[in-house]
């Protein structure tokens, strides 16, 4: 029983952490995700690897959802707006809100513990603790 999640995680940590690189790069660029993603489909290889299908659907749903992902981080981020986050961890709470709202395979302690792995791996020191923080508030709201 263990084997399937083991598999799994792997698959889909690499494709969060693909879907922040076009997210973070279509943020500082201010270019639409979309376009971004585009060209980062033209570069990776043939035949393409098995996360790129959910690293896709990541960038497109927070893509299609973005002014409702954002509504949310902003009114649950104390003392924090958007502009004022790293854009690694805007991002990251873009991809974890995502997952949280609109994505019900993904298990909400899941989604938060994604985003807070990548923050330690790719952000700030202070970047784990306040995704969680935030996240954590967004999860109760969003489950009830």
């Amino acid at each position: 029983m263990a084997e399937g999640p083991k598999q799994q995680m792997p698959a889909r940590r690499k494709a969060r952490k693909r879907a922040l690189d076009v997210l973070f790069e279509a943020d500082l660029r201010d270019r639409p995700p979309a376009e971004v993603l585009a060209g980062y489909l033209e570069r990776i290889e043939k035949p393409r690897p098995e996360h790129v299908g959910y690293a896709v659907g990541l960038v497109e749903g927070v893509a299609a959802h973005l002014d409702r992902i954002d509504e949310v981080i902003a009114s649950y981020a104390e003392g924090w707006t958007l502009d004022r986050m790293p854009a690694v961890d805007r991002n990251l709470a873009r991809i974890a809100v995502y997952e949280l709202l609109y994505v019900d395979e993904i298990d909400d302690a899941v989604a938060i513990s994604e985003a807070v792995e990548l923050a330690r791996q790719m952000s700030t020191d202070d970047s784990p603790r306040f995704l969680n923080g935030i996240l954590g508030r967004i999860a109760e709201y969003a489950t009830r």
